[in-house]
C-alpha cells in the first residue's frame, strides 16, 4: 500500500491498524483525521511517537555558547540605534547651526518637491490621453 503513488484520498480511520507508517510515502501526505481509531499507528503525520524514535536536537554550533547569539543580537541592535542616533544628529545640527547649509537645504528640498510634482502631473495627463482614446 505505501507504493501507491497517485492517491488523492485515503481514509482509513476506526480499522485498529497498528504500526509506524511508512515514512518518505504519500501516506505521509493525508492529515492525521485520516487516521483516526488506529490507536496503534505511530509516525508521521500523527502526533504519537513511535518506539525507539528519539527526538531531534538542534545541532549546536561550534565554538559558539547557548547565550552568546542572544549577546550578538543585543550589540546589532545597539549599534544600529546608537548609528542612526549619531548619524540624525549630525545632519540635524549641521542643518540647525549652518544658516548657509540650512538655506540650501531647503531650496533642494523645495526644487525637488517641484519637480517630482510636475512628473507627476505629466504621468497623469499623459495616462489621461491614453484612455481618452
Amino acid at each position: 500500500m505505501s507504493q501507491l503513488n497517485f492517491l488523492n484520498f485515503l481514509d482509513v480511520s476506526h480499522n485498529n491498524l497498528s504500526g509506524r507508517i511508512p515514512s518518505g510515502t504519500q501516506l505521509q501526505t493525508f492529515e492525521p483525521v485520516r487516521y483516526i481509531g488506529n490507536e496503534g499507528l505511530c509516525g508521521s503525520p500523527m502526533l504519537k511517537k513511535c518506539p525507539g524514535d528519539e527526538e531531534l536536537e538542534e545541532p549546536h554550533s561550534i565554538g559558539k555558547s547557548e547565550g552568546e547569539e542572544e549577546g550578538i543580537d543585543k550589540w546589532f541592535y545597539i549599534g544600529g540605534v546608537s548609528g542612526f542616533a549619531t548619524g540624525f544628529w549630525i545632519v540635524f545640527s549641521a542643518i540647525l547651526l549652518n544658516r548657509h547649509g540650512r538655506h540650501a537645504f531647503f531650496r533642494f528640498h523645495d526644487s525637488l518637491k517641484d519637480w517630482a510634482y510636475v512628473k507627476v502631473v505629466v504621468f497623469i495627463t499623459k495616462w489621461q490621453r491614453v484612455a481618452r482614446t
